[in-house]
């Protein structure tokens, strides 16, 4: 289905934020929102409503052993009510590593580890929106 995916890595301080294309073939970092905002609800509308996204995908931060903790009921949490709210799809990814994986895309590219913290967030998203679109083609 042609439209845009949104997909989103949630912290306890920050929630990083990714859109992909109407193609969903490039997948990029789109802002990064403040989890304890009064506000949040009110962003998550004007994102949803600018965006207009088919999809939902949001990363389930596992441990590495594969086990669920504490982190993974605090993103259903949320993937309920971007369900009950927006009345759409999520569908979750194993983001193990995403952040790792963020750091390391941006040091190849030369962000120094101060710059790198202000948009890790956003780009831990992109690689859970790149993991959920390569899903999403082989299905």
């Amino acid at each position: 289905m042609r439209g845009r995916r949104i997909a989103f890595d949630c912290g306890d301080v920050r929630i990083g934020v990714a859109i992909s294309d109407p193609d969903s073939i490039l997948a990029s970092p789109l802002t990064v929102l403040q989890a304890q905002s009064p506000n949040l609800l009110a962003e998550l509308a004007a994102i949803f409503s600018e965006y207009e996204p088919v999809s939902v995908f949001i990363g389930e931060p596992k441990h590495m052993s594969g086990a669920n903790g504490d982190s993974v009921a605090k993103a259903k949490s949320f993937g309920d009510l971007i369900t009950e709210t927006f009345a759409i799809n999520v569908t979750y990814i194993d983001e193990r590593l995403s952040s790792v994986s963020a750091q390391k895309k941006l040091k190849d590219a030369g962000v120094n580890t101060r710059d790198s913290k202000k948009v890790i967030d956003a780009m831990a998203a992109v690689a859970i929106l790149e993991q959920g679109l390569a899903i999403e083609k082989l299905t």
